[in-house]
């Protein structure tokens, strides 16, 4: 063992710290979906409008504090079948991401510019970092 947590580990605190920084937010209630949903990991509504939220989560530091975020759903605990479902806007309204060190960004689908991969860190999704929150996981590098 490597000491790594494992994948689901990792998506719960993903959904915890998404859930804890809305509820931070003033004027905003949070809800988890009933049942697996593939889209949507949490709902809020936030100032009277339901916001749908897809999280994701990650640990690989690529260079100059950067993180390569992976969108992309490859089979989840089921058998893989070789269908790669990629990221899209039409299915949630933000994405909230945390890494290992503890950053997080909330981001609206609209402008996530990749259905399988981002990267953040770097200039692209700044306007959309928020408050870090706990790391999660000694941070490593790609």
């Amino acid at each position: 063992m490597d000491g790594r947590i494992s994948p689901r580990l990792q998506g719960d605190i993903g959904e915890r710290a998404a859930a804890v920084w809305l509820l931070n937010q003033p004027r905003t209630s949070v809800f988890i979906p009933f049942g697996h949903s593939p889209d949507t990991d949490l709902v809020a509504e936030m100032d009277g409008r339901l916001i749908r939220v897809q999280v994701k989560t990650s640990t690989v530091l690529i260079n100059n504090g950067r993180y390569q975020v992976s969108l992309a759903t490859r089979g989840g605990n089921r058998s893989w079948n070789g269908l790669v479902k990629r990221f899209s806007s039409t299915r949630c309204e933000y994405l909230f991401v945390l890494v290992a060190d503890g950053r997080q960004w909330f981001i609206p689908s609209t402008v996530v510019d990749g259905g399988s991969q981002i990267v953040v860190g770097g200039p692209k999704y700044a306007d959309h970092e928020v408050e870090a929150g706990r790391p999660f996981e000694p941070v490593r590098t790609a």
